[in-house]
């Protein structure tokens, strides 16, 4: 959704999920431009960190998913609306069984150094994510594969160990992109992509030039691509006003209303599945009592967190990550509510009267994080539980906070389907990985694995709101609210009718799909 005026209540207002508005000063609506050719496009990003490398195995921030999808392309692409678009597969099949996918290739793509891609490529890229040696942030969920061949040059054969219905977005994560085989010198950054890497200075920014021989004739318009890491909001903000960049992500929503009625100026506003949170470590002393959890989550005021840090660009969210944005999303859970009494009385029950804990946050998984937890921690003090807000430094907080402390905040951009989803961040599977609440729960896994293999479309859905009422009733999560992304652009920027929800920037892809309008 891009807007140029406020608030959600217009984007609900426009029909489904997903649908997208251009609006100007004046609020009436604007015709997307025909896509122009040319020019460099300047990103201003906010997520980043000074010891990433372009290895696909590890792609923690959004500078280096967005620089990736600039270099390297997928299997599969994750269009508007969750999607899947063929990318560099046309086509996949399963067995009867959903044990066996059988993907076929595109023929004649080249990489960047010559190379045509085929077979042997796939093998060797989807590889790189499986084994003991592996360093990938999805080996957990290339875990279920039991062999991957190369059935001829343009085929590719994935047998899985269980069936799984909903495997193929796996191949679209952004650690999935495809390299040439053998190649381990990944700091080359050669891929298949719209554009060729010029350099590259981790923290600090990144170059890329327009690949000439790129196979898709409708995408990369761009003739090159500065991407800039800029931490703090308000320096990008500033970026933005004097024209220093032409983009930028994750807007502060305490003034986006002001940033969307400059002129030269258009507020992206995106309804999708990202969702905000505060995770407990289950695994903890202090947080491995559900009754302990539970008091958590009523102790938070939602609404107070939607209205102050999102500015109503949100709404409250249930301790689960399955939005309306999803297939099956459960709109039957009961829904947390801000109820100190009833924390006090599940404290006193568990043992745990006068709880005192840190939350650990710094501003790097979202804007206002950092205010969150200290109105949290108001919230929470009515409660009889004392939370302590640690701010930690922005730089490294994915690798030395997250996952690591007991008690921090996070955020959740979602993924392509239920099952990536919900295996990547709180199965048994991805303990040790992306399990970052490091919950373990036996009936979830069951209704988790019994949702891959059916194929019945009321069961499936039925295991899948099991999974989300265990997971809000039990987990380590305290999701207090959706929030919209939000992003800004000059008005000099041309976007596609429909942007993708699954990440800010247009899926992170808007080095391929935006323009220079004439």
């Amino acid at each position: 959704m891009v807007l140029s005026t406020n608030r959600r209540t217009l984007l609900l207002g426009a029909g489904a999920l997903g649908a997208t508005t251009v609006l100007g000063l004046s609020a009436r609506p604007m015709r997307a431009a025909t896509p122009q050719p040319g020019g460099t496009l300047r990103l201003g990003i906010g997520s980043f960190d000074s010891g990433e490398t372009l290895d696909p195995q590890v792609n923690e921030t959004k500078f280096m998913q967005n620089l990736q999808w600039q270099l390297r392309n997928n299997l599969i692409e994750i269009g508007p609306g969750g999607v899947l678009v063929p990318e560099l597969a046309t086509s996949w099949e399963p067995n009867d069984d959903l044990t066996v996918w059988v993907f076929k290739l595109r023929q004649g793509v080249e990489f960047h150094n010559g190379k045509t891609m085929d077979a042997d490529d796939v093998v060797f890229s989807i590889n790189l994510h499986r084994g003991e040696n592996t360093i990938s942030q999805t080996k957990s969920l290339v875990a279920m594969i039991k062999e991957v061949e190369a059935t001829a040059p343009n085929e590719v054969t994935i047998t899985l160990k269980e069936p799984n219905a909903g495997f193929p977005p796996v191949l679209a994560l952004t650690t999935m992109v495809i390299v040439p085989a053998g190649d381990m010198n990944f700091g080359a950054g050669i891929g298949t992509g719209g554009y060729t890497l010029e350099s590259y200075e981790p923290g600090i920014k990144s170059i890329v030039k327009k690949n000439a021989n790129y196979w898709k004739e409708d995408r990369a318009h761009f003739d090159a691509i500065e991407m800039l890491a800029i931490r703090d909001v308000n320096a990008r903000t500033t970026a933005l006003q004097t024209g220093e960049i032409d983009v930028m992500n994750s807007v502060d929503p305490t003034t986006a209303n002001l940033m969307a009625a400059m002129p030269g100026i258009d507020l992206v506003q995106t309804q999708g599945k990202v969702h905000y949170c505060f995770s407990m470590m289950t695994s903890n002393p202090l947080f491995s009592d559900v009754r302990v959890r539970r008091a958590m989550k009523m102790a938070i005021d939602r609404q107070d967190i939607v209205d102050k840090v999102l500015n109503g660009y949100g709404s409250i969210a249930n301790d689960q990550p399955i939005s309306e944005a999803y297939r099956y999303h459960n709109p039957d859970l009961p829904q947390y509510s801000y109820d100190p009494e009833q924390a006090k009385a599940l404290l006193k029950e568990a043992g745990a009267e006068g709880l005192a804990t840190t939350l650990h946050a710094s501003n790097t998984p979202f804007t206002g994080a950092v205010d969150a937890a200290q109105l949290f921690s108001e919230h929470a003090a009515k409660a009889g539980i004392t939370i302590n807000v640690a701010r930690e430094p922005e730089d490294g907080y994915w690798s030395n906070i997250w996952g690591k402390k007991p008690f921090f905040a996070s955020r959740w951009s979602g993924r392509a389907n239920e099952d990536l989803m919900l295996t990547l961040a709180y199965s048994q599977e991805s303990l040790g990985g992306y399990n970052a609440t490091d919950w373990d729960n036996a009936a979830f896994n069951k209704a988790l694995i019994a949702a891959r293999s059916e194929k019945d479309e009321d069961e499936r859905r039925a295991l899948y709101h099991e999974c989300q009422r265990i997971l809000s009733d039990e987990g380590g999560l305290i999701a207090p609210v959706w929030a919209d992304f939000l992003d800004a652009k000059s008005s000099k920027i041309g976007i596609p009718g429909e942007v993708s929800g699954d990440w800010d920037l247009d899926g992170n892809r808007c080095g391929e799909r935006w323009w220079f309008n004439a």
